[in-house]
């Protein structure tokens, strides 16, 4: 009897062709196969009903009658998310989003980026962008286990034997989270800092467990994915990551070839703040008369100069001239006599001795006044 064809011998070579528009940066697979439902994907014309076309390559496919470049190489950034953002590329509430921030965040030529993962509008921290779709996916599914690190300040009392439970995963609602390694970082009083490890990521997965237990979550940043850590990224920065470590975690989980000469992998990849700008240029001295002199060389060597930046000594007041009299008076004191006054009286000399001079009276402190004759 003769042998069946196998599987993989009967499968046509090739990738499905949302795999290959996410791989493109289009979009990402879910986006895709909507796009293809709406009739908006088209291959030699001829426009797809169905997602499951396996193709060799985007030669010939459109997307709404613009063909589809060839996918770039795999690049990947990081991105410190301030509070206040939505992760998403538009949002009908007319809420600012992501890609508001990083229109400033990005240098120019930056090829079409999509997040890994979410955060909620209330969470700031690491977010991890790729122009691959493929690798998008492959960081989001549970099934890869990539681990995600958080650190939570919250108010109320939970104690290390509480959080070491989680191990074992809850089920909260209906709803079963699965191991999370959780460690109590300090309190003070009710007030407390929590750090938590997680490899699903379902939705507010911390917020919704520390609340199980107690908790009242007020703030939330998340300072790890995967091998990459948050650094000292300013928040609302972006920094493209590059390295051997990175190439090395990319060919990993996109599974392309690891460059000539092999690299080394990682355990950690701290994420560096990008390079500060160079100081601006000084300008140049102003011409003109507005333009202040040039300080002498020698002029410290001068006796009595005054140091460079000292305050000028206040110029001395001259003195206001004696108001000269009017015409009248001055006539009335150039003909009076000797010791007259203003109006031409002579006044009577005294004599300082004799039997005609003045005296002092006598200073009557602690003098007591004669007393009457009784009567």
């Amino acid at each position: 009897m003769p042998s069946q064809p196998s599987r993989s011998e009967t499968r046509p070579e090739g990738d499905r062709i949302a795999k290959l528009l996410a791989r493109a940066g289009v979009a990402s697979r879910r986006e895709i196969e909507r796009m293809i439902a709406e009739g908006r994907v088209a291959v030699d014309g001829k426009v797809l009903d169905t997602p499951a076309t396996i193709l060799a390559s985007l030669r010939g496919v459109t997307v709404d009658g613009n063909p589809v470049a060839a996918a770039e190489a795999t690049r990947l950034f990081a991105f410190n998310k301030p509070t206040g953002l939505i992760t998403a590329e538009r949002d009908p509430a007319g809420r600012p989003t992501i890609y508001t921030a990083l229109r400033n965040a990005l240098p120019k030529g930056t090829p079409r980026l999509m997040p890994i993962g979410r955060l909620d509008m209330n969470t700031e921290g690491l977010l991890l962008l790729t122009n691959d779709g493929g690798l998008k996916r492959t960081l989001e599914l549970p099934a890869s286990g990539v681990p995600r690190t958080y650190r939570a300040r919250a108010f109320g009392v939970v104690t290390q034997s509480q959080l070491e439970d989680l191990m074992d995963g809850v089920e909260i609602e209906g709803v079963r989270y699965g191991s999370i390694n959780a460690n109590l970082e300090r309190s003070s009083g009710r007030n407390l800092w929590v750090e938590m490890t997680i490899t699903e990521g379902k939705n507010r997965e911390v917020r919704r467990v520390l609340e199980y237990l107690g908790l009242q979550v007020n703030r939330l940043i998340r300072v790890g994915y995967g091998p990459f850590n948050l650094g000292d990224l300013p928040r609302g920065q972006a920094v493209e990551l590059t390295g051997k470590p990175v190439a090395h975690f990319l060919s990993e989980m996109t599974g392309t070839p690891i460059p000539r000469g092999g690299v080394k992998k990682a355990e950690k990849v701290v994420v560096a703040a990008p390079a500060k700008a160079p100081p601006p240029a000084r300008l140049p001295a102003r011409k003109g008369p507005s333009a202040r002199p040039a300080p002498r060389k020698d002029e410290s060597a001068e006796p009595g100069a005054p140091r460079r930046g000292a305050k000028a000594a206040p110029a001395p007041r001259t003195p206001r001239p004696p108001r000269a009299p009017d015409r009248e008076t001055r006539e009335t004191l150039t003909n009076a006599p000797r010791g007259a006054d203003r109006k031409g009286a002579v006044k009577p000399a005294t004599p300082r001795s004799g039997p005609g001079a003045r005296k002092r009276p006598k200073p009557t402190r602690g003098l007591t006044p004669p007393r009457a004759p009784k009567t």
